[in-house]
């Protein structure tokens, strides 16, 4: 029996950003590429800079006034670039939804959390206040808020920091988006809250057919829940593959110098940690070949010519010439 066929989501092609400033024009985002399937969850990894916020504010259309973007974002069977303002407040919320990293500054400290989920409901689904409330209700309740009744008459500053992660988790699923985006969903929370948002998000994601995309600087975060990894650096894709391939097979000398950075329990008191030397190369003058050669120690004079994608077994992909032993890759 053939095997179901799964949906292609979400398609990025040669997608770039960049920002007009006063030091000139930063190239936040470049030529990047990614397929997104249904119910699939993709994390994009990267130091900060590396252009894994701006791609997810192109893809909803919600880059500042000074930035640009141009290439193809093909949701279903529309291309996101090409749609009219009015056009994308109906599909973000509706169909694709974004948490993003300070859910302090992104709920309105004015209004009650009812209010602000109430409103989203009624604006995308057209229910009475009534219903829309008791749909909000269920939602925080869904998302493990005690006491949602009266909780959610409550104003965001009542809230916890984790509890407001979970509202912003709760608000972006009110009206069952495709695709569920969440930038840094664990920033500033400690790493036992960390663990409770990336297990309930997890745990949402087995009851329906949604896609995520997650957003993070930590590869440890997306440990158990990434099914595809995509790793940026200097704004370009640097490597992609199955979250297994990622951490057990690296390609890419950036990802494997990501990888000894982590602290993993199973090794504790046998190896240090070690950090990647240097710095990212400044957006405004990103060097020529490849951006990561000069933190690289097995940069050689090759790697001052731009580096072709190289592609592997179909499903995986890395910006490098060089070919690293397997036997230095951690087990």
């Amino acid at each position: 029996m053939a095997g179901k066929q799964i949906n292609k989501i979400l398609e990025l092609k040669d997608l770039h950003v960049s920002f007009d400033t006063p030091d000139g024009e930063v190239r936040a985002v470049t030529g990047l590429d990614f397929e997104l399937h249904e119910g699939q969850t993709l994390a994009i990894v990267g130091e900060s800079g590396s252009g894994k916020s701006q791609t997810a504010l192109a893809i909803m259309g919600l880059l500042s006034e000074n930035g640009r973007a141009s290439g193809s974002v093909i949701f279903g069977e529309r291309d996101l670039m090409q749609l009219s303002q009015k056009e994308l407040n109906e599909v973000r919320g509706q169909d694709i939804s974004m948490i993003f990293q300070d859910p302090m500054t992104s709920l309105n400290p004015f209004l009650t959390i009812e209010k602000q989920m109430v409103e989203v409901v009624m604006h995308h689904q057209g229910l009475r206040k009534d219903e829309a409330h008791a749909q909000a209700v269920e939602m925080l309740r869904a998302v493990r808020i005690p006491d949602p009744e009266e909780r959610i008459l409550d104003y965001p500053h009542q809230y916890s920091g984790g509890m407001r992660q979970r509202v912003m988790i709760a608000m972006g699923l009110l009206c069952h988006p495709q695709l569920l985006i969440a930038d840094e969903p664990t920033t500033a929370l400690d790493v036992t809250v960390q663990a409770q948002i990336i297990n309930l998000i997890a745990e949402l994601r087995k009851k329906s057919s949604m896609s995520i995309i997650i957003i993070t600087h930590d590869l440890a975060v997306v440990a158990d829940i990434a099914d595809r990894i995509m790793v940026m650096y200097a704004g370009q894709m640097v490597e992609s593959g199955s979250a297994r391939d990622i951490f057990y097979r690296p390609q890419h000398p950036y990802t494997k110098g990501l990888l000894k950075s982590v602290p993993r329990l199973d090794r504790a008191g046998e190896t240090r940690l070690q950090a990647i030397p240097g710095n990212p190369p400044n957006p405004v003058s990103v060097p020529d070949g490849c951006r990561f050669r000069d933190r690289c120690e097995h940069a050689v004079e090759a790697c001052r010519q731009d580096p072709p994608v190289q592609e592997a077994d179909g499903h995986r992909a890395s910006r490098c010439i060089i070919e690293i032993d397997d036997k230095e890759l951690p087990a």
